[in-house]
């Protein structure tokens, strides 16, 4: 392992920490009985208190110092004075541990009084400290220069998702968002609860991935002998709960889909899915909108957030419109009861990328995805989707080949899905059917066949209505979060590339090409200066790392940097 000159520093330290006779990372548990927060609130004069964090900051003048300690609530001031943690002649402590052994990052536990400064700040004057954990590399803290320019943010996306830890440390707003995550899930929790609903946990790994249109991640359980599958949705798992006696169940289930990764997909995501027997799609929409409207009121104490420099309005009621309405609105194509040619050729009209694997279902998901829910900026139900287009719903009640399900559109985005839950067996394996149809097709994203389910469904599901809301989706719209990554303490990532090590002749030869991008191979042989022997063994290490790309033209060969 390569050590940056900082991280050999520390670890001198450490050494000389430990020559000391001091456990830079002891086992006791050291007795907090304060936080930054609860001393700016309930501040006296004179008061003892017991503190521990990270050491963030401090100004060393000899013999007397102020520094920050930053705790889960924040940061207070602290004042290191030598003579009061030293009064005897011994000064190791100030002298040696604090000024030159400690550094920034560093756990540390204090005990002292509160007093306040001239300047009136609240601040802890230590009387004794001891060393809880040393840190052996440097936090990326901003700096400002002298004319106020900052510099050495911690701030590149990449970094900061894949070091969440260093993240929440150098960026505290970044806690406020998780913070937020977690009070909208309680807030949805206590609601259901109120309500009576059961919270219920559902398998994670199950036989069959139902419960959703998509394309699952597939493994094998040894001593059974059989695939298994990440849950893409725990629906019919809760459904069966509801054939099974329970009026209404809920779960915050994590759900996995082998797809795509944007702004706003990840293949690890949470969901709410809800389930009331006795309830259709109506009820649904009513309940959602006073829950959301609560979730909201609850977080920022008005139904009004900014989001993408917009204020979203989750107040109730919401707009209600059918899917194919807004199609006919934004489009002028009337979609309803047509052919699945005709629904094709519309899409291909519309410059729709369109192929042959796609039913009438995604066809019309394409145009609608494509034409119109960008326009749906405030939170609106959109409603009574083509049968194709639902599996697991019941045909609408009055309206031939449409369901009574909708999909909540918030700032463009879906939020929620819900349906009155089709609870005819008989309807329901013919759905399947034409399900596996899609699958024969080409479609790998068509449901599977769950022949449970449709046992569990003869011995009779009441009427019933669910929902699932996306808690990743949601959180980002009452944070203002540009990116699902940002409320997500680790989502998923690429392989991190690691550091190559060049020796001196593929150093030589890599810093001139790194400088040009791309060189006839003779003028970088000069430039390099190497022997013929050095020369040929840095080019073949360069190669065989992958860096370099040599291509023949018609009169020379040129040399570039391997993208």
């Amino acid at each position: 392992m390569q050590l940056s000159e900082q991280e050999l520093i520390r670890r001198e330290k450490l050494s000389q920490l430990r020559e000391l006779g001091i456990d830079p990372y002891p086992a006791e548990q050291y007795m907090v009985d304060a936080t930054s927060a609860a001393i700016r609130q309930e501040f006296s004069e004179g008061k003892k208190v017991v503190i521990a964090g990270r050491l963030m900051s401090r100004r060393i003048q000899g013999k007397a110092s102020f520094a920050e300690l930053q705790d889960s609530e924040g940061r207070i001031q602290v004042y290191f004075n030598r003579d009061e943690i030293c009064p005897g002649d011994d000064k190791t402590l100030y002298n040696d541990v604090y000024k030159k052994l400690l550094d920034i990052g560093d756990f540390i536990g204090v005990e002292g009084e509160l007093f306040t400064t001239k300047v009136g700040e609240k601040t802890v004057l230590v009387k004794n400290f001891k060393v809880l954990s040393k840190t052996l590399r440097p936090l990326p803290l901003p700096k400002q220069d002298a004319d106020g320019n900052t510099y050495d943010e911690f701030n590149d996306p990449e970094q900061r998702y894949r070091m969440r830890y260093v993240d929440l440390v150098v960026n505290p707003k970044v806690k406020e968002v998780f913070v937020k995550r977690t009070k909208i899930m309680n807030v949805i929790r206590d609601f259901y609860n109120d309500m009576g609903f059961l919270e219920v946990e559902t398998p994670i790994l199950q036989p069959i991935p139902g419960g959703a249109a998509a394309r699952p991640f597939i493994t094998h359980h040894n001593t059974l002998n059989m695939p298994l599958y990440l849950r893409i949705a725990n629906e019919l798992y809760l459904k069966r709960l509801i054939v099974g006696g329970f009026d209404g169940v809920y779960e915050f289930s994590k759900d996995f889909r082998n797809e795509g990764m944007d702004r706003t997909h990840n293949p690890e995501f949470t969901v709410m899915e809800m389930y009331a027997a006795y309830k259709d799609y109506n009820w649904m929409m009513d309940t959602t909108e006073t829950l959301l409207e609560k979730v909201a009121m609850e977080l920022h104490g008005t139904s009004k957030v900014e989001l993408d420099d917009k204020i979203i309005d989750f107040k109730a009621p919401y707009k209600r419109i059918g899917i194919l309405d807004a199609i006919k609105e934004h489009t002028g194509f009337d979609l309803y009861q047509k052919s699945e040619d005709e629904v094709r050729a519309a899409a291909k009209s519309l410059n729709i990328e369109v192929d042959d694997t796609m039913g009438i279902g995604k066809l019309i998901d394409e145009i609608f995805g494509e034409t119109c829910e960008d326009h749906y900026i405030q939170p609106t139900f959109i409603i009574d989707y083509p049968v194709e287009m639902s599996p697991l719903t019941k045909k609408h009640r009055t309206k031939e080949g449409l369901t009574e399900r909708f999909e909540l559109i918030v700032n463009g985005k879906e939020l929620a899905n819900a349906y009155s839950e089709l609870n005819d067996p008989i309807d329901q394996r013919e759905r399947f059917e034409d399900q596996l149809k899609l699958s024969e097709k080409g479609d790998d994203e068509a449901m599977f066949i769950d022949q449970d389910f449709l046992r569990a469904l003869e011995y009779g599901m009441p009427p019933t209505s669910g929902i699932g809301i996306g808690i990743d989706r949601l959180t980002m719209f009452l944070t203002n979060s540009a990116s699902i990554q940002d409320v997500l303490f680790f989502p998923q990532m690429r392989p991190e590339k690691k550091a190559v090590e060049l020796n001196d002749n593929e150093k030589a030869i890599f810093d001139i090409l790194k400088k040009e991008g791309t060189m006839n191979l003779s003028e970088l042989k000069s430039q390099a200066g190497l022997s013929n022997k050095g020369w040929d063994k840095g080019m073949k290490g360069l190669s065989k790392l992958g860096l370099t790309k040599v291509t023949k033209t018609e009169d020379n060969l040129i040399v570039e940097v391997a993208e």
